[in-house]
């Protein structure tokens, strides 16, 4: 008995003094505390000061290193295996601070440096992120990118498409197969259904480098009722940003060297979505980040300002190489344009400068006399008989300077118009209509009501149905225009209600455009709302789409778990789960069973909880690489649909 309490001693002896000599590299100590993982990490890297580290101290050289003639080899197996004890360390899947804030290139905290990353607890970890009711209620897995790379190649593995079909003005056809142009690629609009992640990672293959507009509406985790991504878990705010980093990574791959990603967003989550764009696409590709008033009466459940606007982040992929289209006038800006010459339709536009850097002293060139002649309406820059002299200088009596030079003004004198009011004569120019504008950074009028223009129209076609917070047709219209092409492929990963197809078919129609749509939803409404939106758009068109769905394997023991409404049920499914389910490692299904009566007695929520947990989430779709397996059973009709598109 004192031989094993001995033994116990001299392994707490160890583990102690393991420690202490990790404690001695900065890079493992986070808060006080050794990181398990970043330890395990090195240590797979075969990291150089991290071994010599480890030889310098005599006991964890004899521990963990063989002799072999003159050379020492690590034994790494040994260490890891000593490592992931319990006893060592409670156990730890991040290598991140439980913290959240900016970081600079060695990980340590900063205030004010010029080059800053964003970091976060499972920052380093792959989130599949599902979307359902029922998905928030459980915890999410993280899968480590350092600690689990089968998982992650496993998880993010192209899927198996299925349940196709190509929608036109007639209805839902059999599917025929894609259409392609001539350089063989996909000119078909798409819409698929499934987690978006994986999509995306499906759309490599196939779409890599082609997308000219990534736009996407994301779950905003505001801490209201507006809140879509709700994960019942203290990394809420965490979760949220691995969910957006895992995406917006593998978004930015399909992106051409000219396009553009556009996402938006409102203030809860705008300056950490900010750094890590910045992160992602390089802060100097950063184009704009535009404000758009989308409920002009501002939101009545906000606590204090009553919110009235949403942002949008603009970013190129290759700054060097984008350029962005202009606006057109709407009604509203055309109608400012009541007077008209033979040349063309124009408003008046003072010539007077108007603040604090429009003064003579700033400006002394553009301080100068104008001479006008009433009877003859004459403009003169010298001094004749007749001619009443005009300066500058506004009703409070203050200097000013005007917007053209003496040089700019004789040339173009048929544009100056010159009005008498009641304190004074006052210069003009003729602001001539232009069919187009320059895009603002604040963005505001009724066309972008997110009420009339995204509520009340999915009203009009009968599809409010339970989606709320539709984007307002008209800006998602203007936001296509300025950043894609005619002939541009436009890509939401997060389609909603459709919002994106429905602005997409409209400017086509008006400017005679080719634009494409990839549109991916996972939630069911993607049937119910998003595709008959759709739908109904292209029946008096000649457009058509492919639906398409990603082929379901544990996930469809999910759905099947969530519905279930008896515990009678459930044990069905749990024997059909042990038979064709991929289950995790973790559980063993005999012991399980061999606990049937605890099961049995648990609530109907928590049976359900378990056995969401015993399903492999690596497996909640099939792989396209075992589409031959016949386990899976794909159909003939779909393993062509898969080589089409995967072009094998």
């Amino acid at each position: 008995m004192r031989g094993v309490e001995k033994s116990m001693d001299n392994t707490k002896n160890l583990l102690n003094h393991v420690k202490d000599l990790l404690q001695k590299d900065e890079r493992l100590v986070v808060n006080g505390e050794l990181m398990k993982n970043k330890i395990i990490e090195l240590a797979l890297k075969l990291d150089k000061d991290f071994i010599e580290l480890l030889l310098s101290d005599p006991r964890t050289k004899e521990m963990f290193f063989l002799s072999v003639g003159e050379v020492m080899i690590f034994d790494k197996d040994k260490f890891i295996r000593f490592i992931a004890n319990k006893q060592f360390l409670p156990d730890s899947y991040t290598a991140f601070k439980n913290k959240i804030g900016l970081i600079d290139e060695k990980g340590e905290f900063i205030s004010e440096k010029k080059d800053v990353v964003l970091s976060w607890p499972y920052k380093d970890c792959v989130l599949e992120g599902g979307m359902t009711k029922e998905d928030q209620k459980r915890d999410e897995i993280f899968w480590n990118e350092t600690l689990a790379p089968d998982e992650i190649s496993r998880l993010l593995e192209p899927k198996v498409f299925t349940n196709a079909k190509r929608i036109d003005k007639d209805g839902e056809h059999k599917f025929d197969g894609f259409g392609t142009d001539e350089k063989g690629d996909i000119k078909d609009n798409l819409l698929i259904k499934g987690n978006n992640l994986l999509i995306l990672h499906s759309l490599k293959k196939r779409f890599a480098g082609k997308v000219k507009l990534i736009y996407i509406d994301p779950p905003y985790n505001p801490d209201s009722a507006a809140n879509t991504f709700s994960y019942n878990n203290r990394f809420n705010h965490s979760t949220w940003l691995t969910f957006m980093k895992n995406r917006i990574e593998v978004a930015k791959t399909l992106l051409t060297l000219d396009g553009f990603f556009c996402i938006a967003i409102d203030h809860n989550e705008l300056f950490y979505l900010g750094v890590l764009c910045d992160e992602i696409f390089g802060r100097e590709n950063r184009i704009g980040i535009i404000a758009v008033e989308t409920n002009p009466g501002g939101r009545s459940d906000s606590l204090f300002f009553a919110t009235s606007h949403e942002n949008f982040f603009v970013y190129a992929r290759d700054i060097t190489k984008a350029k962005i289209n202009n606006l057109k006038m709407d009604e509203q800006e055309l109608k400012q344009y009541k007077y008209e010459d033979e040349i063309s339709r124009y408003k008046l536009v003072p010539l007077r400068r108007t603040g604090s850097n429009s003064t003579p002293d700033k400006r002394p060139n553009l301080y100068f006399p104008i001479f006008y002649d009433p009877k003859n309406k004459q403009i003169s820059l010298e001094k004749k008989s007749g001619y009443i002299e005009i300066l500058p200088i506004g009703a409070d009596s203050i200097k000013r300077v005007w917007r053209w030079s003496k040089e700019k003004i004789l040339s173009n004198l048929n544009d100056i118009e010159v009005k008498e009011s009641k304190s004074g004569y006052m210069v003009f120019v003729k602001d001539r209509l232009r069919l187009e504008k320059k895009p603002k950074t604040l963005w505001h009028g009724s066309r972008y009501d997110a009420s009339s223009y995204g509520t009340k129209l999915l009203q009009k076609f009968k599809l409010k149905g339970e989606f709320s917070y539709p984007k307002p047709l008209y800006l998602i219209k203007d936001i296509i225009q300025i950043l894609s092409d005619k002939e541009s492929i436009v890509l939401d990963f997060t389609a909603g209600s459709g919002t994106t197809a429905h602005a997409l078919l409209e400017l086509n129609k008006e400017d005679g455009g080719n634009r494409r749509f990839i549109l991916c939803e996972q939630m069911d409404y993607v049937e119910t709302i998003t595709k008959e939106r759709i739908k109904k758009l292209i029946k008096d068109r000649e457009n058509d789409f492919v639906y398409l769905e990603l082929m379901k394997w544990n996930e469809h023991f999910v759905e099947k778990i969530q519905q279930a409404t008896t515990k009678e049920e459930l044990a069905k499914l749990w024997e059909t789960m042990k038979e064709k389910a991929f289950l995790s490692s973790k559980v063993d299904s005999k012991e399980v069973d061999k606990n049937a009566k605890d099961f049995e007695d648990l609530s109907l929520e928590d049976q359900k909880r378990l056995l969401l947990e015993a399903l492999d989430k690596n497996h909640l779709y099939v792989n396209y690489s075992e589409i031959d397996d016949e386990a899976y059973g794909v159909s003939e009709e779909d393993k062509k649909l898969n080589r089409g598109f995967y072009e094998e």
